[in-house]
């Protein structure tokens, strides 16, 4: 699952897969915006089948939270 994760942010940010870890946030880390968020987050829930409510986006700035977040939700 993490690895999904990973492969999909990195495309989305065009950054070295290499350099996400579970730990890393993806706003502090990265460098993402929040239209990157928004992006990131259609694109999770496009590939794993889930919807994220609003209130959670904020929730979600790990890997290993966004993997968490997956796996009690997904279909």
């Amino acid at each position: 699952m993490i690895e999904q994760i990973i492969e999909a942010i990195a495309k989305q940010l065009k950054v070295n897969p290499a350099d996400i870890t579970p730990e890393t946030d993806i706003i502090d880390d990265l460098g993402a915006d929040s239209l990157d968020v928004v992006e990131l987050l259609m694109t999770i829930e496009d590939k794993f089948g889930i919807v994220v409510p609003d209130d959670e986006v904020t929730n979600l700035r790990t890997i290993a939270k966004m993997s968490e977040y997956i796996e009690e939700n997904i279909k």
